[in-house]
């Protein structure tokens, strides 16, 4: 194909885009094209995957608001799924995005050189709002990027080199967050990884110990134990009040640096700015992203405490890592905004008395079909309803996407489908998916009982 002709195509595009408002043929165009690029230049499998989409007609979303997101004809979905927790202050939250705007008008990237100083202004929010003496600042693009800082600075800061995860846990996809992840699926493609990882069982301090001790009486050096504050993939799994309190003791014992992985868990979601606030427990590494962009720019990162950041990174600060994106100008401004907006509106607790509304509400549907829902779980906006085979919860997932709601599945546990849905839920909202759910159980019902 010729340049002409792919600037032509794009124009088309960037008309769409520019539209105020679709006609018929654009939007049948765009539907066939997003169909046929997908399967030819996305991923071929990726239609297939989606269940709940591809057994019901094409989708194509193209606009949303608050806790709602729009197809192109129009069709509306209350948003549980949250983008796997992005928009915890809503999809297109107007706070947010009126300064995204205003920034780009005078800046967008930084010049890799000068003092940006929404990077320095960020930093300091960030140590202001998070538990402790935690305090430097790195900042990433997605989530599997901060694990990836989190893992080397553990190892540049402690000297030691083997790492401590747990069975259900998820960190990301990239080739450091895969080694630590706790599913052998993610896994198995790529191995060998990281070799020098071991895997204990999640919730159970006393295992966490027992690998810490042998590595050590062997004379093997541990840089971290990683960990998430409530497993996310694994299904909304909350481990027992205590756990992380050990942890740290455990970790201060032998000098090994605590990895808190609060990327789905953290920003507010679970009731509180942190989860790890919940047990008053500070870790030596803090990772962070999902909602910390507000739903509007991708932003994510780690802070730690003063001791992690050797003199060893402050006489080669590019040691690291230097993404060329991590910190910009636009994504923080994202970033600042998020965290005053969360402030004002207190989003911790919009989250946890929306989240025993919502929980409450999935537990009467346990109640009334114990046959079908084994579990609830969760708190806050981060619940999970457990089915009974996998079969069913996607057919159960597929009937609520075809009464207008959204849910996620989760990639360890299939059998769950978690509810994250934005602090900016209405009542009326919470209601309406409840009442949804049940419908779609009694279809369900039909269909395999």
């Amino acid at each position: 194909m010729k340049f002409q002709e792919v600037s032509n195509n794009l124009e088309e595009v960037i008309g769409f885009i520019h539209s105020k408002e679709l006609n018929a043929l654009a939007k049948e165009k765009i539907t066939k094209d997003t169909i046929d690029y997908f399967d030819n230049y996305v991923s071929p499998g990726w239609l297939k995957y989606r269940k709940s989409v591809s057994t019901n007609s094409a989708v194509v979303e193209w606009s949303d608001h608050d806790n709602i997101c729009e197809g192109l004809y129009g069709e509306e979905f209350i948003d549980c799924l949250g983008g796997f927790g992005i928009y915890t202050c809503g999809h297109r939250n107007t706070e947010i995005m009126d300064t995204v705007k205003a920034q780009l008008d005078h800046q967008a990237l930084h010049s890799q050189e000068l003092l940006d100083p929404l990077r320095g202004y960020l930093a300091k929010a960030v140590a202001d709002i998070t538990p402790g003496d935690l305090q430097y600042c790195f900042f990433t693009n997605g989530g599997a990027e901060a694990v990836e800082m989190a893992l080397k600075l553990a190892r540049i800061a402690t000297g030691g080199r083997w790492y401590i995860s747990t069975v259900g846990a998820f960190h990301g996809k990239t080739m450091g967050a895969i080694s630590m992840g706790g599913k052998y699926t993610y896994r198995v493609p790529y191995t060998p990884m990281v070799q020098q990882v071991q895997h204990v069982e999640y919730g159970n301090a006393a295992d966490a110990r027992k690998a810490i001790r042998n590595l050590v009486a062997v004379g093997e050096k541990v840089a971290a134990v990683i960990v998430e504050p409530i497993q996310g993939e694994a299904g909304v799994i909350i481990p027992p009040k205590g756990y992380l309190k050990e942890l740290r003791e455990i970790c201060d014992e032998y000098g090994v640096a605590l990895i808190f992985d609060e990327i789905q868990c953290g920003m507010g979601r679970t009731g509180t700015m942190w989860r790890c606030e919940a047990e008053e427990v500070v870790p030596d590494i803090l990772t962070y992203g999902k909602a910390f962009g507000g739903g509007i720019m991708p932003i994510t990162g780690i802070i730690c405490r003063p001791h992690m950041w050797t003199q060893e990174l402050v006489d080669n600060p590019w040691l690291l890592g230097s993404p060329t994106f991590g910190g910009n100008p636009v994504c923080c401004s994202a970033a600042i905004a998020t965290i005053k907006y969360m402030i004002d509106n207190d989003i911790p607790g919009q989250c946890a008395a929306k989240g025993v509304m919502l929980k409450s509400g999935l537990e009467s549907l346990m109640e009334k079909h114990p046959d079908i829902i084994k579990a609830v779980r969760g708190i806050g906006l981060m619940l999970a309803v457990e089915f009974s085979s996998s079969e069913i919860g996607y057919s159960v997932a597929k009937g609520l996407f075809a009464r207008g709601v959204m849910t996620a599945g989760t990639l360890v546990n299939a059998q769950c489908i978690r509810f994250e849905p934005a602090a900016v839920i209405t009542d009326d909202q919470i209601k309406a998916v409840i009442e949804r759910m049940d419908a779609a159980i009694i279809d369900t019902r039909k269909e395999f009982f």
